[in-house]
C-alpha cells in the first residue's frame, strides 16, 4: 500500500493556443523524471472557437512500484478534485470556477488575463462583454493560489504561442516536482520552435517569479500630427474647441471620419459638436455617439472593410497560416432591396423601393444570398468596386435617411438639455441602439423610435430613459423594451 496521490491538473485552452502541445510537455516532462502520467482531452463548443479541456494525471512510479500495481488514472476532472488549473484566457478562467475545478482549499490557477470574446458577447446589441474585473476577483476568490497575467501579450513579443507561456508559468509556481532545467529540457525534446518556446517560457518564469508588475500611469494624451494638411487643420481645430477630457475622443471621431468618408465629412462633425449644449459631460458623450452614427454601416462600408489588406493579414495571423500556405477567404453575401436600394441615388433608390416590375426582379434576383470569394481577383474586384462607391455616398438614399435622423437626434439633445441637462445625456445614449445594417439596423431603428416617442411625448425621468434603452438592448425582439413601457406605464 502506499499513500502516494496523483497530481491533477486541467487545462482549458481555445483551438490553436497549443492546449494539445501543452499536456504533451507535461505527460513528456513528468516520464522522464520518474512519474507516470495520462492524458485526455474533452473538445468544447465553436462558439469559443473549439474551446478543449485538457486533462493530465502523474503518479510517482516508485510509489507505483512499491505498491506493486499501476495506479487507476481519472480520465476527467472532477468539481472539487483538481490541483492545478491552466487556463489561456480570462473566460475559459471563469468556467473553470464556475464547473468547480477551482477550491480555495486546493487549486492553483494560472491564467492568461486576456479576453477573446464568444460570439454572444459579440452579436449582443449592446456591450455584451463579459466584465473582466468580476471574472478576475472571482477568480482570486475561488483559488488558493492565483497567477495571471496578459500571456497572448508575453507569446506575441517573443513570437511563440501561449502553451509556452503556460508552461513557464507553470514551472515558476514550483507546484510539480521538477527543476527549471528538466521543464526546458522538454521544450527541448520537442524540437519544433524550441527557440521561441524558450524565450516565452523564460518571460513568463521571470513574470511570476518577479511578483505583478504595478500599473504605469497612464501616458498624457499627444495631439497627433497629420500629413494631410486638411486632416491636420481638423485636428488643430480639435485642440482649440475641446478641452483635455473630450479630447481624445474628439481626435478618434475625426480618424474615424476621415477613413470612413473624408476630411469635409469630419469637419461637419466638429460642427456638429461646436452647436451642442456647453455641458462637459453631455459634450463628451456626444463625441463618441455623434462619431459611431456618423460612421454608419453600409454596403459601401462593409465592402470596404472586407477588402483591407490589414483584414487579410489580421486572419492570417488569427489562423497562424505560414508563408507558404494557400488561405481562402469567402464572404456569405445577401444583399436584400432595402441595402440596394440604399446603394443607389436618392431619387433613383425611392423609385426602385416603390416600382413593381423592377422591384419583384430585383427582389428574385437577391432573393438568395451568394458566396464571395474574396481572395480570388474577380470576388476581390467586386467588393472592391463596391467600396469605390464611397466617393458617391452623399448622394445615396442610405446617407439622405441616416443624416435626416442624426439631425432630429440632436435637435432633440438641444431642446431637451434646455430643459433637463441629464436626460439629455441619456438621449445621447440612445444612439446606442442605431447600428449595423439590414435586419439588425431596422430592429435597432425600431426601438430607438419608440424610446424617442417616450421623450418626445411623456415627462419621463433621466433613470426611466436608461431603464428603457437597457431593455431595448436586451433582446432583438423588443419584448423586454415592451414589457418595460408597460411597467412604467409609457405607451
Amino acid at each position: 500500500m502506499t499513500d502516494a496521490k496523483p497530481i491533477k491538473i486541467a487545462i482549458l485552452a481555445m483551438g490553436g493556443e497549443g492546449g494539445g502541445v501543452l499536456a504533451d510537455w507535461i505527460v513528456d516532462l513528468a516520464e522522464h523524471n520518474g512519474y507516470l502520467a495520462q492524458t485526455t482531452s474533452v473538445p468544447g463548443v465553436a462558439q469559443r472557437t473549439g474551446a478543449t479541456i485538457y486533462y493530465v494525471e502523474l503518479f510517482p512510479a516508485a510509489a507505483a512500484k512499491a505498491a506493486g500495481a499501476r495506479p487507476v488514472l481519472a480520465l476527467m476532472p472532477l468539481p472539487g478534485d483538481v490541483d492545478l488549473v491552466l487556463a489561456s484566457e480570462l473566460m475559459e478562467a471563469g468556467r473553470a470556477v464556475q464547473r468547480g475545478l477551482v477550491t480555495r482549499d486546493r487549486t492553483t490557477l494560472v491564467a492568461s488575463t486576456h479576453r477573446v470574446y464568444a460570439i454572444a458577447e459579440k452579436t449582443a446589441l449592446g456591450d455584451g462583454r463579459a466584465d473582466a474585473d468580476m471574472l478576475l476577483a472571482g477568480a482570486r476568490a475561488a483559488a488558493r493560489r492565483f497567477i495571471g497575467f496578459d500571456m497572448a501579450a508575453a507569446a506575441e513579443s517573443q513570437g511563440s504561442v501561449i502553451s509556452s507561456v503556460l508552461f513557464g508559468a507553470l514551472a515558476a509556481t514550483g507546484e510539480l516536482p521538477f527543476t527549471r532545467e528538466q521543464f526546458e529540457a522538454t521544450i527541448q525534446r520537442g524540437g519544433v520552435g524550441v527557440k521561441s518556446s524558450l524565450a516565452a517560457f523564460d518571460a513568463a518564469h521571470r513574470q511570476v517569479r518577479s511578483g505583478p508588475a504595478s500599473a504605469a500611469p497612464a501616458p498624457a494624451f499627444t495631439l497627433p500630427r497629420a500629413a494631410n494638411p486638411a486632416v491636420q487643420a481638423l485636428l488643430d481645430r480639435a485642440a482649440r474647441e475641446h478641452d483635455g477630457q473630450a479630447l481624445p475622443i474628439v481626435v478618434e471621431g475625426l480618424r474615424r471620419l476621415v477613413d470612413y468618408q473624408d476630411p469635409a465629412y469630419a469637419a461637419l462633425y466638429l460642427d456638429r459638436l461646436a452647436a451642442a449644449p456647453p455641458d462637459a459631460m453631455l459634450r463628451t458623450e456626444l463625441a463618441r455617439h455623434l462619431a459611431l452614427w456618423m460612421s454608419y454601416e453600409d454596403t459601401i462600408r462593409v465592402a470596404d472593410l472586407k477588402t483591407r489588406d490589414t483584414r487579410f493579414a489580421r486572419v492570417k495571423g488569427e489562423v497562424k497560416a505560414a508563408d507558404d500556405q494557400v488561405l481562402r477567404f469567402s464572404e456569405f453575401m445577401h444583399p436584400r432591396l432595402q441595402e440596394i436600394a440604399d446603394t443607389l441615388p436618392a431619387g433613383l433608390g425611392r423609385w426602385l423601393l416603390a416600382a413593381g416590375a423592377p422591384r419583384r426582379f430585383v427582389e428574385r434576383v437577391g432573393a438568395k444570398g451568394r458566396v464571395v470569394t474574396t481572395s480570388s481577383l474577380g470576388g476581390f474586384l467586386l467588393l472592391w468596386a463596391v467600396a469605390g462607391l464611397r466617393r458617391w455616398r452623399r448622394s445615396t438614399l442610405r446617407f439622405a435617411a441616416e443624416d435626416a435622423r442624426i439631425e432630429s437626434w440632436l435637435a432633440d439633445i438641444r431642446s431637451t438639455a434646455a430643459i433637463d441637462p441629464a436626460l439629455a445625456l441619456e438621449v445621447v445614449r440612445c444612439q446606442r441602439l442605431v447600428k449595423g445594417y439590414g435586419d439588425t439596423h431596422e430592429r435597432g431603428l425600431a426601438s430607438y423610435a419608440r424610446l424617442r416617442s417616450a421623450w418626445q411625448g411623456h415627462p419621463i425621468a433621466p433613470a426611466m430613459l436608461a431603464e428603457l434603452r437597457t431593455a431595448a438592448l436586451a433582446d432583438e425582439e423588443g419584448h423586454a423594451l415592451t414589457a418595460a413601457m408597460q411597467r412604467l406605464n409609457i405607451a
